[in-house]
């Protein structure tokens, strides 16, 4: 009998720096916009304006600057 040996893997190995704040109210308010009103991109961009969750520079979400902001918090 063989075993086979997983990877280890570490959930925040991609982690350069903890979460900030504005990181964690972000994701919490993501995780209550895909439990109550979807996941599309038009349902949380609406979700986030709904709950008054602004961009970093104050500005109400769009489309666009959503997806700016996930590139951003991935790189």
């Amino acid at each position: 009998m063989t075993t086979t040996a997983w990877p280890y893997l570490d959930p925040h190995q991609s982690r350069t720096h903890e979460p900030t704040p504005y990181e964690y109210k972000l994701a919490a308010t993501l995780e209550e916009i895909f439990h109550a009103d979807g996941h599309e991109l038009d349902d949380v961009v609406r979700g986030l304006n709904a709950r008054q969750i602004r961009t970093p520079d104050g500005a109400p979400w769009t489309e666009e600057s959503f997806r700016a902001e996930m590139h951003r918090l991935g790189a």
